[in-house]
């Protein structure tokens, strides 16, 4: 009897837990080993109308064993939204894996948290799409129906996100594997990372470090995160998962030193070298000799030389190359290397990124090329392809029968667009069906391609204007550090050395090559040595001589003791608000003609690294402009302009001429021809003078 009470208990138990809901996946928990990395959706909300998509771009990294993909969904459908008809479509990198209906309860909004299938991710970019059919009416006597009315949306809040729980992989891959962690988004995000100097570094130290955080804040994807630059210490490293220590040998903390390798003569080399890696991974890079340990700063510039070093430890002597090659700009840039294909009905577009130095702007004559074709049953009166520069059109073309084989569109590029740096070019197509209400299989139907080659052709110029506006010029020209000099306080401070890496931050990102020199001074530098030099200056009025002796130059100047700020032709400043705000200035190097001089300066350090702050990121660079600016403690900005406005100097036809190798090679032969034309005419002339005076003398 016990015995079938006890099978009885057991056979209920067993039907209660078939009953239960299917246990979810457990949560990323502090010390399981598993992290989460989340990724907001864009920072203005989206919104979805009849038949539309979006996509949101997330990043897996190579060394993540990913344990789950979240998608967590925050929306706002139209409150006349056609429930049974509507519906929401995610794909993954083009494949789809979840759809479903948008509810009109709690007023149309929600959220939705559901797990994305790992098989369809991919190491590096990838892709979240989201479609929506969404329709606000039956339209049960028509066989097709396209609701276009303007009710029929999804409001898609930007608290959406997409979250990745994931396991770090053991760092097996030696100094690469490093680098690409250090630079990591997971890293950065969680502000575990660090590059180290010793307190009181010398020049040659602090010139190797910002030659090494410029190549590795390359990696840097973020837009709002920094790498910051601070003396070794205890406090300074504690929180830090990943650290760079840049010293001269002597300078190398003991815990580090003792962990270093003998087998290298550090007075006739530079060590590069990994240690700690299952604790604290460490990068130690050092040397006895000032100018090696610039050189392994060097190495370090280049991303291309640091991945493929797959060991621990790296030599560097006078006979290693470390130099990047030299950056040449092409006059023709090819858009799609294999061509485009687009499909699908109503407006299609692909769209091109061009790389320029933040110096260079497009000058006159500059045309893009475009090769195409495209389907014959398209209604020919409505279709057209556009051509547009950082979305802005610059040309069209209606599409014709005739041609759909093969067209072609060749437009200039207008000068007022006033483009300098990174741009985009934009080719889009409105494939309009003909004579149908709706056409079964329009996804894969109409179609354009864009030929292998469509081109732009484009000549530059440099942009030498002293303003924020073309900022990191003067510091950067063609990508890459032009003649820098920087000069750093009395005593330096954290908040000094904090600023210090906001600056270097912002221009490693645009630094392409490790060529260009960089060089540090105190503030008693002679004047000499700042000759030929473009100036970074750091400091305040009291501990920084460059910005005492230049303040009658500073368009926001100080009082005679330095305590604070003085009003000027473009702002009012009160006495105790100018002692708290930072202050970012563009001014004519006083030292040399052609150079500019960089002042980052406020009457305390810590005003002088929050201005900083704004030329540390591109999230923040947009607000600084002009060649004079001003932060508060509240964040509020102002961007002035005092060097007086002449226009855009149009370049002499001369100018042109040397500059486009096509019109000069023209131009030489028409003055070859013109020249042996006159001296054909001189010897007829001669001849015929000849002639005459020998008829005379007979």
């Amino acid at each position: 009897m016990i015995k079938k009470q006890m099978l009885l208990w057991v056979l209920c138990f067993s039907l209660l837990l078939l009953q239960l809901p299917a246990a979810s996946a457990a949560p990323a928990l502090p010390g399981d080993g598993r992290l989460t990395y989340e990724t907001s959706f864009t920072a203005t909300d989206t919104a979805l109308s009849g038949s539309s998509s979006m996509q949101q771009n997330f990043t897996i990294m190579d060394y993540w064993n990913v344990d789950e993909l979240k998608i967590n969904l925050h929306f706002q459908v139209s409150q006349i939204t056609a429930e049974q008809i509507s519906s929401v479509t995610l794909s993954l990198n083009g494949s789809p894996f979840y759809s479903f209906r948008p509810s009109l309860q709690n007023n149309g909004e929600q959220r939705l948290s559901l797990s994305a299938p790992k098989g369809f991710l991919r190491e590096g970019s990838n892709v979240l799409s989201i479609k929506g059919n969404l329709r606000t009416t039956t339209a049960d006597d028509q066989i097709c129906y396209v609701d276009n009315k303007q009710g029929s949306w999804l409001h898609l809040f930007n608290t959406s996100s997409i979250a990745v729980v994931y396991t770090p992989k053991a760092l097996t891959g030696g100094i690469s594997d490093f680098t690409e962690r250090f630079s990591g988004i997971d890293t950065l995000n969680s502000n575990k990372s660090l590059i180290a100097i010793p307190e009181n570094a010398s020049g040659s130290e602090l010139e190797s470090a910002t030659y090494a955080l410029s190549g590795l804040v390359k990696g840097n994807t973020l837009e709002d995160r920094t790498i910051p630059l601070l003396p070794y210490r205890e406090d300074t490293i504690k929180d830090k998962g990943f650290v760079v220590v840049v010293a001269m040998y002597d300078h190398v903390p003991a815990g580090l030193m003792k962990l270093l390798s003998s087998t290298e003569d550090l007075s006739t080399h530079a060590l590069i070298q990994l240690v700690q890696k299952d604790t604290r991974p460490t990068l130690v890079v050092t040397s006895k000799d000032e100018s090696l340990l610039i050189k392994a700063g060097r190495l370090l510039a280049s991303q291309e030389l640091l991945s493929q070093i797959s060991s621990d430890v790296k030599a560097v002597d006078d006979a290693t190359e470390v130099a990047d090659p030299a950056y040449s700009i092409s006059s023709n840039v090819t858009f799609a290397e294999a061509g485009d294909k687009l499909t699908g009905p109503n407006h299609q577009e692909r769209t091109y990124f061009v790389s320029l130095p933040s110096n260079r702007s497009i000058a006159d004559s500059g045309k893009i090329s475009l090769d195409f074709r495209y389907a014959q049953n398209l209604d020919f009166e409505r279709s057209l392809v556009t051509v547009s520069i950082n979305n802005t059109p610059i040309g069209s073309k209606k599409l014709t029968k005739e041609l759909a084989n093969g067209d072609t569109l060749n437009v200039s590029v207008p000068q007022s667009l006033n483009i300098s740096g990174n741009f985009s070019v934009t080719v889009a197509f409105d494939l309009e069906m003909a004579s149908a209400v709706c056409t079964p299989n329009t996804e894969q139907m109409p179609w354009a391609y864009i030929g292998k080659e469509s081109a732009m052709h484009l000549n530059t110029k440099d942009r030498t204007e002293l303003l924020f506006n073309n900022y990191p010029y003067p510091f950067l020209r063609d990508e890459i550090y032009n003649h820098v000099a920087v000069v750093l306080p009395a005593e330096m401070d954290d908040y000094s050395y904090q600023s210090l890496g906001n600056v270097f931050n912002l221009l490693g990102r645009y630094a392409g090559g490790n060529t260009g020199d960089i060089h540090y001074y105190t503030d008693d530098v002679s004047a000499d040595n700042l000759k030929n030099n473009n100036i970074i200056a750091i400091g305040s009025y009291k501990n920084n001589k460059v910005i005492r002796d230049n303040n009658d130059k500073l368009y926001f100047r100080y009082n005679t003791d330095g305590s604070t700020l003085l009003s000027n032709e473009k702002m009012s400043i009160e006495e105790k608000y100018g002692a708290e705000i930072g202050t970012l200035q563009l001014v004519d190097s006083p030292y040399e003609n052609g150079r500019g001089l960089l002042a980052v300066t406020g009457v305390n350090s810590e005003d002088y690294y929050m201005a900083s702050k704004l030329i540390s990121t591109e999230k923040d660079k947009w607000k600084v402009y002009g060649d004079g600016v001003i932060l508060d403690k509240d964040g509020n900005v102002g961007a002035y302009r005092f060097k007086t406005i002449t226009g855009a100097a149009k370049d002499s036809v001369l100018k042109q001429i040397t500059a486009r190798s096509d019109v000069l090679g023209f131009v030489v032969a028409v003055v070859l021809v013109v020249t042996l034309v006159l001296v054909a005419l001189l010897l007829l002339l001669r001849k015929h003078f000849k002639k005459r005076g020998d008829q005379r003398e007979t």
